[in-house]
């Protein structure tokens, strides 16, 4: 193991032991999972395992939760996860158009990063500002009153900003 590793999984360990001290530890699993997503960027299996023997949980079960909940990362995600919103305002006023501009601007489908490593691309079912409808959201900042034509500047003002 390489030291970053040692370092990353020792303060995994620290988390996980203060969420064992709590009176029901299983119940501190999506806590510890998002911690694990903080330190590694996703949640690669290994970690996956070690969690389960660490807080003696069955693996299943947390593969379970990873995979339920959306916010989850089981692969590598890029510096920039973009994603669509898919809700009704938006897919009315035009996400189709946005997500397909993304597809090609990216050379991508939802749920792959590019080759770079800079974007990940997927769809939300609400981002909640209906009223900027179509919008995507770029890590956690809302771009709205998105067309293809944006969209690709866009894309292309976050490529600028480097990698």
């Amino acid at each position: 193991m390489t030291k970053v590793k040692d370092e990353r999984s020792e303060r995994l360990r620290q988390y996980m032991d203060e969420c064992r001290e709590k009176e029901h530890s299983e119940s501190q699993l999506i806590a510890i999972l998002h911690k694990a997503q903080e330190i590694y960027g996703y949640l690669p299996r290994e970690v996956m395992d070690e969690i389960a023997h660490y807080m003696n949980i069955p693996t299943a079960h947390i593969w379970g939760v990873a995979t339920f909940y959306h916010y989850f990362n089981l692969e590598p995600v890029g510096k920039y996860i973009v994603s669509v919103c898919m809700g009704t305002a938006c897919y009315v006023k035009g996400a189709g158009k946005v997500l397909e501009t993304l597809k090609k601007e990216l050379g991508v489908e939802v749920g792959q990063t590019t080759e770079d490593k800079m974007f990940t691309l997927q769809e939300a079912r609400c981002l909640g500002a209906c009223g900027l409808a179509p919008v995507i959201m770029v890590n956690e900042k809302i771009h709205g009153d998105l067309d293809a034509e944006r969209t690709a500047e866009l894309i292309k003002e976050y490529r600028n900003r480097g990698g």
